[in-house]
């Protein structure tokens, strides 16, 4: 279903159990709420899942124009309104760590827990000429032009040989992105600068990152989990950035331990 956010139309999907608390997850850029099949029938049973598709992906409103990251959890948090639900506990992976970080910032009472996967807290200058290139590709070329160098940051070379379903799934996603809401979220991206504000945050914080990940790398989410008090690192062995894809038991494992600890 879609809901009026912040002046865009937001594609929702609600299930699970409708008296459990709520779990928001948060996909990566060029994916969509279908990034978390993998995690449904874990959370399902006990939990009420709030899944969306961020502003410019999937079968939500895609504008003109750079995003910002505050704008990005304004949407988030309109959603929330929309819905009536009042508290969440936020998943995000990649884009959505970020989104989550921003969330966690600037509208932390609408928090019970954050979970960042595969994420970091700033983009530095000397990045700043990749993000160029990207927008530039897709702008000029279309998505097609960098699905293959996505996934192979995205998987490790040994989950890739398989080709497994998941990586066609995702393949698939990429593909459907519209390029204006991947030029807009990647702005959004590259102007992130949380990691001096981090230690604000005073959630239960579990952050998690694939062992072998070279887009966000495991200082990355050693950052983060040095500057939010009492926060949890885990390290997912044999995985790159979509670890909650390639890596699936373990991911849901430590998410679900994370979730019932609460």
């Amino acid at each position: 279903m879609k809901v009026d956010a912040n002046g865009v139309r937001i594609n929702v999907a609600l299930s699970g159990n409708p008296s459990g608390p709520v779990v928001l997850l948060s996909h990566s850029l060029a994916t969509s709420l279908d990034l978390w099949s993998p995690q449904m029938a874990v959370l399902e049973p006990q939990y009420r899942v709030l899944r969306y598709d961020t502003r410019g992906h999937g079968a939500s409103d895609a504008p003109q124009g750079a995003y910002t990251l505050a704008q990005l959890a304004d949407d988030a948090v309109a959603v929330m309104d929309a819905l009536d639900i009042e508290t969440v506990h936020w998943v995000g992976i990649s884009m959505g760590g970020m989104i989550g970080q921003a969330v966690a910032l600037n509208h932390a009472e609408r928090l019970r827990s954050l979970v960042l996967c595969d994420t970091t807290a700033v983009v530095p200058p000397e990045a700043q000429a990749l993000w160029q290139q990207r927008i530039e590709k897709a702008r000029d070329e279309g998505m097609a032009a960098l699905a293959d160098e996505t996934l192979e940051r995205w998987f490790t070379p040994r989950y890739l040989a398989k080709g497994p379903p998941g990586v066609r799934r995702i393949r698939d996603m990429i593909l459907a992105t519209p390029v204006s809401g991947f030029i807009g979220c990647s702005e959004a991206i590259r102007r992130l600068d949380f990691l001096d504000r981090l230690g604000d945050i005073q959630l239960p914080t579990l952050i998690m990152v694939g062992e072998q990940d070279p887009g966000t790398p495991v200082a990355n989410s050693e950052a983060i989990h040095s500057r939010i008090k009492d926060s949890r690192l885990e390290i997912i062995p044999s995985a790159a950035h979509l670890c909650n894809v390639e890596q699936t038991e373990a991911f849901n494992q430590k998410l679900i331990g994370f979730l019932q600890a609460l």
